[in-house]
């Protein structure tokens, strides 16, 4: 799972997740790539999910990509507990998605390949998601 090696916060503020995607909006390295379509926090696991799904199917052709880090350490308190007596414990990391963010990229096998690997890989993350292909100018 992807964890960053140190914080300068331990905790941070929920926040909230606006607009559209002014970094990581384009297809740096692959020919395909899977973007998002709405805002969502992905935690650490769905994003390992979403990577051994594509892996698996790919059958260790081509290349991976992964262009989101769970940065954000989301905080949990245990059940059961009453209202009050300060925030919980930070439980996992989760990335802040917003529309238009490219999430995976791939490269070395064919379209279909590709295009069902990226499919299976949706299916774990909570954002909608569009398939791209690299535009051979």
């Amino acid at each position: 799972m992807l964890l960053p090696k140190r914080t300068k916060f331990r905790k941070v503020r929920k926040g909230k997740i606006r607009g559209v995607a002014t970094s990581g909006h384009y297809i740096a390295f692959g020919d395909y790539a899977l973007q998002s379509q709405s805002h969502e926090r992905v935690t650490s696991r769905q994003i390992e999910a979403a990577r051994q799904a594509m892996t698996r199917h790919i059958k260790r052709g081509g290349k991976i990509w992964i262009r989101i880090f769970p940065h954000t350490p989301v905080t949990r308190k245990p059940q059961d507990v009453k209202m009050g007596s300060g925030k919980g414990n930070p439980e996992f990391f989760a990335a802040k998605v917003r529309p238009g963010t490219i999430m995976f990229e791939m490269q070395g096998v064919t379209e279909d390949v590709a295009r069902e690997a990226m499919r299976l890989a949706a299916h774990k993350l909570p954002v909608k998601t569009k398939f791209l292909k690299r535009e051979d100018a």
